[in-house]
C-alpha cells in the first residue's frame, strides 16, 4: 500500500491510501464506514495503523482492494502532509560513504577558496578530523536526533530560514518502525520495518559550518521550521521487494544534480535498527533516515539553492518528492 496523511476540503487530517496510479486518494476511515458501518480505531491515522500491527495492515489491505467510490477523492483536491506528522521520534543516520567523503572534500575546498592561494592551502590542509569521522563511520552506524516538529509534507509550504544565505537539499530515504522492540537482532530487524518514504533533509550550510566545530552535531544548520520534508507517501514494506536496489535521483529546476542507488549503503536499516535498539525500545512510527546518498546534495558540487528553485527527489518504488524553495526570510 501507498499510505498518506491528507487534509480534505473541510480541513480534517485523515489517513488514506494512494490508488489509481497515485491520481486518487482513498479515505480509509470513510471506506470502512461505507463497507462495514461504524469506525475502526486502527484507521484513525497512519501512526495508528503502524501501531495496530499485522491485524491493522490486513484490515487496510482489504479496504484498499474494495475501494468504495464514495470514499475516493482526486489527488489534486487534497493536501498531502508527511506520512506521519510528526513522527514519535526521528533519527538521521549517515549510511553513504561517498557522500561523506565528497562533502568533506567540498568543505575543504570552500575554506581554501577564501585564501590567497586556494590550491596551495588545499594541499596543506590537515584532514585528520575528517579521517577520524570516517574511522567511526566504518566502525559503527552514526546518527543524530532530528527536530521531529519540523517535519512537513509534499504540499506544505517551505520556509527559508531568515539567518541563512546558503541553503541546500539532501536526497535521502528512510524507514518507519512498525512493531516496537528492544535489543533487536539484525536478523529480525526487517520484520520491525513498517514502510519507507523519501526524505529531503534541508540544510543551512553557512550555519552548519559555524557550529560543527563544537563537536555536538548539527543544530541550527538543520533545526528550523519545515526543514524535514517527507513524502509523498509511505510505501509499506511488503511493496518493496528489495529496498537496497533503488535508484535515487535529484533534480533542481528540471536539471539533474545527482543520482545514486540504495545498494551503496554502508549500513543498511537492519544494521541501524540493531544498533539503536541496544538497551533502548524502538516505538511504532519512529523514523530512521538513511543519510544523504552520494552526489545527493548541492554541497558536493559547490552549489546552493536559490529562492524559487524547484527540488525534485525521486526514488524507485516510492515516487517523487517535489518542493519549491520559498523566498528568504527577513533577518533578525
Amino acid at each position: 500500500m501507498r499510505l498518506v496523511t491528507f487534509v480534505n476540503s473541510e480541513g480534517l487530517e485523515l489517513a488514506g491510501a494512494l490508488i489509481e496510479q497515485d491520481q486518487s486518494v482513498l479515505d480509509l476511515q470513510q471506506a470502512y464506514t461505507e463497507l462495514h458501518g461504524g469506525r475502526a480505531a486502527a484507521l484513525s491515522s497512519v501512526l495508528s495503523l503502524a501501531e495496530a500491527g499485522d491485524e491493522g495492515m490486513e484490515l487496510a489491505r482489504n479496504i484498499v482492494a474494495k475501494a468504495p467510490s464514495a470514499a475516493v477523492q482526486a489527488r489534486a483536491s487534497v493536501r498531502l502532509r508527511a506520512p506521519i506528522q510528526p513522527p514519535p521520534q526521528m533519527r538521521d543516520f549517515s549510511c553513504f560513504e561517498l557522500h561523506l567523503r565528497q562533502s568533506f572534500a567540498a568543505a575543504r575546498r570552500l575554506r581554501a577558496m577564501r585564501t590567497p592561494d586556494p590550491e596551495a592551502t588545499l594541499k596543506a590542509m590537515n584532514t585528520s578530523a575528517d579521517d577520524r569521522v570516517m574511522d567511526t563511520f566504518n566502525r559503527q552506524p552514526i546518527y543524530y536526533k532530528c527536530n521531529r516538529f519540523a517535519v512537513v509534507g509534499v504540499d506544505d509550504q517551505f520556509e527559508w530560514p531568515a539567518y541563512s544565505k546558503a541553503l541546500d537539499f539532501e536526497l535521502e530515504f528512510g524507514c518507519y518502525i512498525g512493531k516496537r522492540g528492544k535489543d533487536i537482532t539484525r536478523e529480525n530487524a526487517r520484520q520491525h520495518i513498517f514502510g519507507y518514504t523519501i526524505f529531503n533533509d534541508i540544510s543551512a550550510r553557512d550555519a552548519q559550518a559555524k557550529e560543527m566545530s563544537g563537536m555536538l552535531g548539527p543544530a541550527k544548520g538543520k533545526d528550523f521550521d519545515t526543514a524535514n520534508i517527507m513524502g509523498p507517501c509511505l510505501v509499506t514494506a511488503d511493496e518493496l521487494e528489495d529496498p537496497y536496489d533503488l535508484n535515487m535521483i535529484a533534480r533542481v529546476n528540471g536539471e539533474e544534480w545527482g543520482r545514486g542507488n540504495t545498494r551503496d549503503m554502508r549500513w543498511q536499516f537492519e544494521d541501524v535498527i540493531a544498533h539503536v535498539s541496544q538497551s533502548e525500545t524502538l516505538h511504532s512510527g519512529e523514523f530512521l533516515g538513511s543519510g544523504t546518498v552520494g552526489n545527493g546534495c548541492g554541497l558536493e558540487q559547490l552549489r546552493n539553492l536559490k529562492p524559487g528553485d524547484v527540488i525534485e527527489l525521486e526514488v524507485d518504488g516510492i515516487g517523487m518528492l517535489r518542493t519549491q524553495v520559498g523566498e528568504k526570510g527577513n533577518p533578525f
